[in-house]
């Protein structure tokens, strides 16, 4: 059966509000919680962009039953892959062993603020390569010295390490990527419902689907009144509309505010559900549902109303969702 999780979404949030709503997540019934890792938000609206490891941190602690995940960590230039790995082996033994560590390449929006630039697609992906590599190598537990093309480590050791492992799930794109990442990671991360690329996944990884997981993202924006529903859902969400080729190199709020400044609201309507109709809200899921992910996460769009959500609309959404 398809799980489905729940968003934490950093970009819209303060710390505090994203803790409270991981609480009533997991006592709605989600299997799963998800957090973005953002130096910025996206738009200015959305006004937020807390540090995702601090609040997963605290989400481990308040919360018992729900796997926890970042969606996803860039281990190549705000953070040195180094300290990722010891920043998720320290948080799956906060959570018990819940914890999925989620990466991929970046986006310049959030990766642009060291001051290193911005790098070429192949070469961020050059870097991600190697970057997983050594997160492997420090969760052996063992000493560590790596001299590559991009890192370097010198002497490093993890002391503590989780009895269970960090599982990896890597973001990927097409069926380059998956060549690339399916041997380093455990689990396939994408926000596309391309069955293709599902299907080159598990063939990548021997036809299994037990062990590997495919986990996936989709926006909704549930709410009373149809009409305010779409209008949020414009006002902080529709750079979602660029894909993923503009919404990787764009380095600012700013830069999305203009290249978004011709979506409609009714062009955030058609990719996003919004309103009070459940039925409408979960049939949005079945293209991901039929692709074969095991593993959906919902991103509810705006930080006001998300009580709401959680008290009321999360769980019978739930019920409609896992009967698809």
């Amino acid at each position: 059966m398809t799980r489905f999780g729940y968003t934490l979404m950093t970009e819209q949030s303060d710390p505090r509000e994203l803790v409270r709503y991981a609480v009533a997540a997991e006592n709605a019934g989600f299997d799963f919680e998800v957090s973005s890792d953002h130096y910025s938000p996206w738009l200015t609206e959305q006004g937020h962009a807390p540090f995702a490891w601090t609040v997963l941190g605290a989400v481990a602690q308040v919360t018992s039953r729900v796997e926890l995940a970042t969606f996803v960590t860039c281990p190549t230039m705000r953070y040195h892959p180094a300290v990722v790995a010891q920043s998720a082996a320290t948080l799956q033994i906060l959570a018990e062993g819940r914890f999925i560590l989620g990466l991929g390449s970046g986006e310049n929006l959030n990766e642009h603020v060291v001051g290193e630039g911005w790098p070429s697609v192949d070469v961020r992906q050059d870097m991600l390569e190697e970057a997983v590599t050594i997160i492997r190598e420090l969760h052996t537990g063992q000493l560590v010295t790596w001299e590559g093309s991009y890192f370097r480590v010198d002497s490093a050791r993890i002391w503590d390490v989780p009895d269970s492992g960090v599982p990896i799930g890597v973001a990927v794109s097409g069926e380059k990527s998956i060549a690339r990442f399916a041997p380093l990671s455990d689990h396939f991360i994408s926000t596309e419902p391309d069955p293709e690329l599902v299907a080159g996944w598990r063939a990548a990884k021997g036809g299994t689907t037990d062990e590997s997981r495919v986990i996936g993202q989709i926006p909704i924006c549930w709410g009373p009144d149809k009409q305010k529903a779409i209008s949020k859902a414009h006002e902080q969400f529709r750079w979602f509309a660029g894909g993923w080729a503009v919404n990787a190199d764009l380095p600012t709020p700013a830069g999305f505010a203009g290249a978004t400044q011709f979506v409609r609201e009714e062009d955030v309507a058609e990719s996003i559900a919004c309103g009070p109709d459940l039925d409408e809200i979960a049939e949005s899921a079945r293209a991901f549902v039929d692709a074969g992910y095991t593993d959906i996460a919902l991103i509810q769009v705006g930080n006001e109303g998300q009580d709401a959500f959680l008290a009321d609309a999360a769980e019978p959404l739930l019920e409609k969702l896992r009967a698809l």
